[in-house]
């Protein structure tokens, strides 16, 4: 009887490895880049406190569908990643996880992204394959062109104005607007983060802005890409009628966005991890705290 339940626990334990080992592969963490502008749409489409039941199952939903993303992004790029010094110790590249256990767990992710949608509006339940469909295809643009970088904007172009037809069955010109913001502001940060593969993009042949057009010109790029998110917070405001606390949060936003910049250069990328993740964490729960206040007090 112990020997079984030693084995039992021996199971568990194997289990429990793999998938943390799942988790720390895909960055499960980095969930937090996705939900602030989920939860901003969710809070404006609401005109105040969402229901708990649209705080769930949105929250759901949205960690469901970037794990599906990143699962799948890790499948798919797992022969690139093993030929990159810099990710060849991934679970995938590596083969500390197999590619049989990573489809389970993407699947299982699929499951639980379909499950938080059906229990939104009718909508929801009709728009999800666009998502879905994005996410698997986004991988293979670095494989030919190197606006790979505007292929995961799309991706996120589809948060704000997924919540709000999730939410209200409908769009808004608000919710476009946000989604542009989303849009522009991750392509910006995915080319900082292409920074740091230039040479190894460039030996595997693969495409991306700062591999094509030089380190400098991909900074450069990023900076408009965030300059055009700047903007179009501010626009989105103005056809929100917003209150100064939402002005306020696009004024940090852009500060925040500004020190980002700061920390990488041409000659120096040491920092970059911090630009790439530290400050945009940062920008986008602190720009949701105030884009939350602004809604709650506007409807009292």
């Amino acid at each position: 009887m112990s020997s079984v339940k030693v084995a039992a626990k021996d199971t568990n334990a194997v289990k429990k490895d793999k998938l943390s080992l799942f988790l720390e592969t895909i960055k499960f963490e980095h969930t937090i880049f996705a939900l602030p502008f989920a939860y901003i749409a969710l809070f404006l489409v609401s005109g105040g406190w969402p229901s708990l039941s649209n705080l769930g199952w949105v929250t759901i939903a949205m960690a469901g569908a970037r794990t599906f993303g990143m699962g799948v992004n890790r499948i798919i790029d797992a022969r690139i990643d093993a030929a990159n010094p810099r990710t060849a110790q991934r679970a995938l590249a590596s083969g500390k996880l197999s590619m049989v256990e990573g489809i389970a767990f993407v699947a299982v992710a699929f499951a639980v992204f379909l499950i938080a949608v059906y229990q939104l509006s009718e909508w929801a339940g009709y728009l999800w394959p666009p998502v879905i469909f994005m996410m698997t295809v986004y991988p293979y643009f670095k494989r030919f062109t190197w606006l790979c970088h505007l292929g995961l904007g799309l991706t996120y172009l589809m948060v704000p104005s997924g919540v709000w037809v999730a939410v209200a069955n409908e769009i808004s010109l608000s919710s476009v607007v946000l989604s542009l913001a989303a849009m522009f502001w991750v392509t910006g940060f995915d080319l900082i983060y292409a920074c740091q593969d230039v040479d190894v993009d460039r030996k595997q042949g693969l495409y991306s802005f700062p591999s094509k057009f030089g380190i400098g010109a991909g900074l450069n790029a990023a900076k408009f890409m965030h300059i055009f998110t700047v903007s179009a917070l501010a626009v989105a405001g103005v056809t929100l009628e917003a209150g100064p606390l939402y002005y306020l949060g696009v004024a940090v936003a852009a500060s925040i966005l500004f020190y980002e910049h700061t920390l990488v250069s041409l000659k120096d990328l040491s920092k970059l991890n911090a630009a790439f993740f530290t400050m945009n964490g940062i920008m986008s729960v602190v720009f949701f705290i105030f884009v939350a206040a602004d809604v709650l007090i506007r409807s009292n």
